[in-house]
């Protein structure tokens, strides 16, 4: 894909799922990955770090600047969702950690390497949010704070997108359906009730998501400014 080789992007939540596709996805395109996780990430340049820390993801920007001369790309892939909590019986310490990692920690994410790319005047940032956003409320789960972390992800990536693309970064979202991943696995009990409400009858593979990442990091994508690719299967179309 013209545009990836050559460039520097760093990943979060590269240790697993989407994230892991992503940095295999964009490595064989040849760019040079650097995997942020909160544990040990199997491919890229590894890093471990707490996104939802303003000075840890500073400093890994720093760190990749100094080893790279500057950062092209950004995906920022980190999330976490409640065990089917009804709304009722949700703790703010839960709601708070849901939030924490996937608003907070993808503004701080961000935010960090938008500094960066806003000073060299050039980047490409790609957010993961959810159809489970803006388009659906997921069923039958309960996850009132996942939903309201993803809808709030897609209008952050919509408000940067506007604030900084005359400054020559650009600010995307990929907002997946189901996806086959272990974030997913302990939810097997309700795999057939998504399936029969999906139109394709399957999950995405992560993979698939992965290349619609790398297209929006990609040059091919350069009229694309604050724009959601929402890749379900179809499951937003019932």
């Amino acid at each position: 894909m013209r545009g990836l080789n050559g460039m520097v992007v760093a990943v979060t939540g590269s240790a697993g799922g989407i994230g892991e596709a992503v940095c295999a996805r964009l490595i064989d395109e040849g760019a040079t990955v650097y995997a942020l996780d909160r544990s040990t990430s199997p491919l890229g340049e590894s890093t471990i770090v707490d996104i939802t820390d303003p000075e840890a993801m500073g400093q890994v920007v720093a760190d990749i600047v100094d080893r790279e001369g500057g950062v092209d790309g950004l995906v920022a892939a980190a999330g976490v969702v409640e065990d089917d909590i009804a709304a009722e019986e949700m703790t703010l310490d839960q709601w708070d950690r849901t939030l924490g990692v996937n608003l907070r920690g993808l503004f701080i994410t961000n935010q960090a390497f938008g500094r960066r790319m806003l000073g060299q005047g050039a980047g490409t940032i790609v957010n993961i949010s959810s159809m489970s956003g803006n388009h659906v409320v997921n069923v039958p789960q309960k996850q009132c704070a996942y939903n309201a972390s993803k809808a709030a992800v897609t209008a952050l990536t919509k408000s940067l997108a506007s604030e900084w693309a005359d400054r020559g970064v650009r600010v995307n979202a990929v907002s997946p359906g189901y996806v086959a991943t272990p974030l997913l696995a302990r939810k097997a009990h309700q795999f057939q009730q998504w399936l029969d409400a999906t139109p394709q009858h399957r999950m995405a593979e992560p993979s698939e998501i992965a290349a619609a990442v790398a297209f929006l990091l990609s040059n091919e994508s350069g009229y694309f400014c604050g724009s959601e690719l929402v890749a379900d299967g179809g499951y937003s179309l019932r």
